[in-house]
């Protein structure tokens, strides 16, 4: 089963007993930083983190390989008229994209790992914009996530990683083996 197949099985699983999809908690807990403008939401899945950011007046670009799940947050944006634009891509073929140098106010991930996004992140967030991720990590208390260690972060891997930005928040739960930051760029 390729990739795309993979995902919109499984996401036309999670609609079946769905509402609405929520926004990722620690995303959520920071809303008093989101107040609008442009947003990317990387591997949005269902979209709850996009109709959050919507809600909070950002325009949002939401990119997922399902077009089960894009299809889904399009309904939702047009019948909540929400700005939102919803776009069905295989991350691994980001450089297809042709992003633009400091086009985002602010770039959301969750539970989506690719290293090789993180330089291309740095370029497309614009000065003082902000960053947030969340997804797996190595933690030695969480070994059985079921999850490839190749798509689990190094313990304070994001830290490193962001160490020249403005680190607003960081966490990393070792009994849920996740990993958190959201951070300002300088």
């Amino acid at each position: 089963m390729n990739t795309r197949s993979k995902w919109n099985a499984k996401h036309k699983e999670r609609l079946y007993d769905l509402i609405e999809p929520a926004p990722n908690p620690r995303l959520k807990n920071l809303s008093a930083f989101l107040n609008g403008g442009t947003a990317l939401d990387l591997a949005c899945g269902l979209g709850g983190n996009s109709l959050f950011l919507a809600r909070r007046n950002f325009q949002v670009q939401a990119v997922d390989i399902s077009d089960v799940a894009i299809n889904y947050i399009q309904e939702h944006a047009t019948n909540d008229k929400l700005n939102i634009h919803p776009i069905v891509w295989d991350l691994t073929k980001w450089n297809e994209l042709n992003w633009q140098n400091n086009s985002f106010d602010s770039v959301v991930i969750t539970y989506y790992l690719d290293r090789k996004l993180f330089p291309i992140l740095k370029s497309i967030i614009k000065e003082n914009g902000y960053f947030f991720m969340e997804t797996y990590y190595q933690s030695p208390q969480s070994v059985n996530q079921g999850v490839s260690n190749q798509y689990k972060l190094q313990p304070k891997e994001l830290l490193a990683e962001f160490r020249e930005w403005k680190v607003l928040s960081f966490e990393e739960n070792e009994q849920e083996g996740r990993q958190a930051i959201f951070c300002q760029k300088r």
